[in-house]
């Protein structure tokens, strides 16, 4: 025997969601229809159902204005996103602006303090910019970017802002190359001051070079002056070299005053009056075997001068006694 299906949830929800549907095309046909009558009477009835009808939907208007309200939040919280990743690259790019000024500014305060060395007036200078730094623990040199078009010749003085670095030692076209103090290759001439002690600067690839063949070292005191000497014609007189120390290994030696850790700019005295030396075999003098030695010609002429010097000695004396008879 078939049991009876019992009846569950869908057979009462289903008539009854038709009805409400049916209802509610209803409604809408209706509102259509009313909308669409075209009568004075019609419109004044509906504009009391909009008077008694709209007002009280507010609450079904909060749910809309609440997600309008989200959208626009939204919308500006991408706009502030695209602002704020804006506001970083404009950042990043004032930070590369600020590096790059403090590079300037550097580099303007070195070219101040070059300008602002008292040199001799009679010399005169090309600033250049070093190209490298081929420093080693055998070679200290640099590289900077003047050379024989800008007039640069071999062994002029270069200087920073405030001391001596070296000398060139060799001459490009374009680029020339410096051998600094502390080059092992490296002998100043200089003047330790206020003693008036002479001494040569020898570089040992050190950042103190030593200061050798001091006349009298007991009156050179830590703290004292150098400055280039100019003996042998090498360097002009009076640059600014650095000042006495005592080294570790109980030497004499020299804090330099140029700062050798930022070289950037360096200046190139010219010294139009000290002359190079091109050929250093014109230092010696000529061999013995260019004069010519006495011969025995010459000694036999000067006897035969001194036989006649003799013979006009003696002819003279008869004449003078017959002058006297």
């Amino acid at each position: 025997m078939v049991r009876p299906r019992s009846k569950g949830p869908e057979d009462y929800t289903r008539p009854l969601r038709r009805v409400l549907v049916s209802l509610l095309v209803l409604l809408l046909m209706g509102l259509f229809f009313l909308w669409r009558i075209d009568s004075p009477r019609v419109e004044r009835f509906r504009s009391a159902l909009v008077d008694a009808v709209v007002p009280s939907f507010d609450w079904a208007l909060i749910p809309l204005a609440k997600a309008t309200s989200m959208v626009d939040e939204f919308q500006s919280y991408a706009s502030l996103y695209e602002k704020n990743q804006e506001l970083r690259r404009e950042l990043q790019q004032m930070k590369a602006w600020k590096e790059a000024a403090l590079q300037l500014e550097q580099k303007n305060a070195r070219l101040l303090d070059l300008n602002q060395v008292r040199l001799d007036p009679k010399l005169t200078y090309v600033t250049g910019v070093v190209l490298a730094d081929s420093g080693s623990p055998f070679r200290q040199s640099v590289l900077l970017n003047v050379g024989a078009r800008d007039g640069i010749r071999d062994g002029w003085a270069t200087m920073d802002g405030i001391g001596l670095v070296g000398r060139i030692s060799g001459v490009g076209s374009r680029t020339s190359r410096v051998i600094l103090l502390t080059d092992s290759n490296s002998r100043v001439p200089v003047t330790v001051q206020p003693s008036g002690q002479k001494a040569l600067l020898s570089g040992d690839n050190m950042g103190l070079p030593p200061l050798e063949f001091l006349e009298d070292a007991d009156l050179v005191r830590p703290g004292d002056r150098v400055v280039t000497s100019g003996d042998g014609g090498m360097l002009p007189a009076g640059l600014l070299v650095g000042q006495v120390v005592m080294g570790t290994d109980r030497r004499l030696r020299v804090v330099l005053s140029a700062d050798y850790q930022r070289l950037e700019f360096l200046r190139v005295l010219r010294s139009h009056d000290l002359e190079p030396i091109n050929d250093p075999g014109a230092l010696i003098a000529e061999p013995s075997s260019s004069v010519s030695p006495p011969t025995s010609m010459s000694l036999e002429e000067l006897l035969d001068g001194a036989a006649t010097t003799t013979g006009g000695a003696a002819g003279g004396s008869p004449g003078g006694e017959a002058g006297d008879g």
